[in-house]
């Protein structure tokens, strides 16, 4: 795993400071892996290590796979990617201008498709269980769920077997308790959701 810590460092997509996360949780650390994804050498390196451990699962009969798909934004490039390494077709779902999580530009699934949930960063997996309700609505299987970073805190539970590339600690206050806010300390917000 330290390879992947390796590759976001050197991506520079480990920032530290006081950022709101989409969640709304405060945290001390910030993944912005969109800045490892843009070279696709190192997101491939980084999602190996994943691949690895899933197609190992695939081969003890463990675990079984049709597609790849991703929330959008963090999970397009990701679900890409192990699509790619897996040889899986991989697609995402999107918000629509309600703001809810959709399946749209033409991808369907046929019921009973077995599929992994991709994204980049797990902290309250909010993301990957809108994006898992839209396609069990559509008939799909959640299998597991593979990420480049997993930061949840303690007792955020993931309903499937998880899959990341690598696992870090971050803190994870409510706005309420943060640290950071008592000391005065001005946040940003980095993430892609409203």
């Amino acid at each position: 795993m330290s390879d992947a810590i390796t590759l976001l460092r050197e991506s520079g997509a480990m920032l530290e400071g006081h950022f709101l996360l989409s969640s709304g949780r405060h945290s001390d650390r910030y993944f912005q892996c969109a800045r490892l994804l843009q070279y696709p050498d190192r997101a491939a390196a980084a999602l190996a290590q994943a691949v690895n451990r899933i197609k190992a699962d695939v081969l003890a009969g463990k675990l079984a796979l049709d597609a790849v798909a991703g929330p959008a934004l963090g999970g397009i490039v990701v679900a890409y990617e192990l699509g790619r390494q897996l040889g899986l077709p991989a697609f995402f779902t999107e918000r629509d201008d309600t703001g809810a999580m959709k399946l749209r530009r033409g991808f369907a699934i046929e019921p009973g498709t077995r599929i992994l949930i991709a994204e980049d960063v797990v902290t309250t997996g909010k993301s990957s269980g809108e994006c898992a309700a839209v396609l069990e609505a559509l008939g799909g299987r959640i299998a597991a769920l593979a990420c480049v970073v997993d930061r949840r805190s303690p007792g955020v539970d993931i309903p499937w077997p998880l899959y990341a590339a690598v696992e870090l600690e971050a803190a994870d206050w409510d706005s309420a308790d943060c640290e950071l806010c008592k000391q005065g300390v001005p946040f940003v917000k980095p993430g892609s959701r409203k």
